[in-house]
């Protein structure tokens, strides 16, 4: 394969763009939120209660542009939004803010696991993954695959310059996975490598399952990089 052909092409310029994220109290959605504004993302941390959106915030700290409210008014508001709740509240969530994410990108980071002694381990979906869950509830909205194996706590540790990582992006529109693979590169360190139709998104998620046994065994907060791409 030629260089020429490894290059992808031009991705959109999302610089502008306020980035919503349901869930955000957590630490993944904290997380993100903190990378997302400190590369200059206007951001809107949702939850069921908007005390809690904005206790979130403000742990983030006075001088980033975040703000929190209720999951509705992050949904209304956003641009983009991220899809960051546990996978128990998942499907009611997202039907709670149907209307508001209405034409919307969504992008779904969920990871529908279960853990028992041995360990972490895949739950099943009836659509197939969370992601087609997401799409299945969400018909107006345009559903993207992204973020599933970045690590919260690095995502939120200040000694963390650079997140060196790749993020699988899958969907069925690619103007659409295109805008998510560019803000994923918004992050230092991390890029966006399209994975795929939105039906391959369960692989991604279970895949999270072997993730966390490789950070236990080794101590660690391992990521993916993708090769010759």
């Amino acid at each position: 394969m030629t260089e020429q052909q490894r290059t992808p092409h031009d991705l959109p310029d999302v610089t502008g763009l306020t980035i919503g994220i349901l869930g955000g109290t957590g630490d993944q959605g904290k997380g993100l939120a903190r990378r997302f504004a400190l590369a200059g993302h206007q951001v809107i941390i949702g939850s069921r209660k908007a005390e809690r959106a904005r206790e979130a915030a403000a742990d983030l700290g006075e001088d980033l542009p975040v703000r929190g409210a209720e999951n509705a008014v992050a949904a209304a508001e956003a641009d983009v939004v991220i899809v960051a709740v546990p996978w128990e509240g998942h499907k009611a969530t997202l039907e709670s803010v149907r209307a508001e994410l209405d034409g919307k990108i969504v992008v779904d980071c969920v990871n529908p696991l279960g853990f028992d002694k041995r360990g972490a381990y895949p739950l099943p979906v009836e659509e197939g993954s969370a992601a087609e869950q997401a799409a299945a509830v969400l018909p107006g909205s345009r559903v993207v695959a992204a973020f599933h194996h970045v690590s919260a706590k690095l995502l939120l540790d200040p000694a963390v310059d650079a997140m060196e990582l790749d993020v699988l992006v899958l969907g069925d529109d690619r103007e659409a996975t295109d805008l998510v693979q560019a803000l994923a590169g918004r992050i230092p360190g991390m890029r966006g490598v399209y994975g795929g139709r939105l039906r391959n998104a369960h692989q991604v998620e279970a895949f999270t399952a072997n993730l966390i046994s490789i950070n236990r065994r080794y101590k660690a907060h391992a990521g993916l990089r993708v090769t010759d791409v």
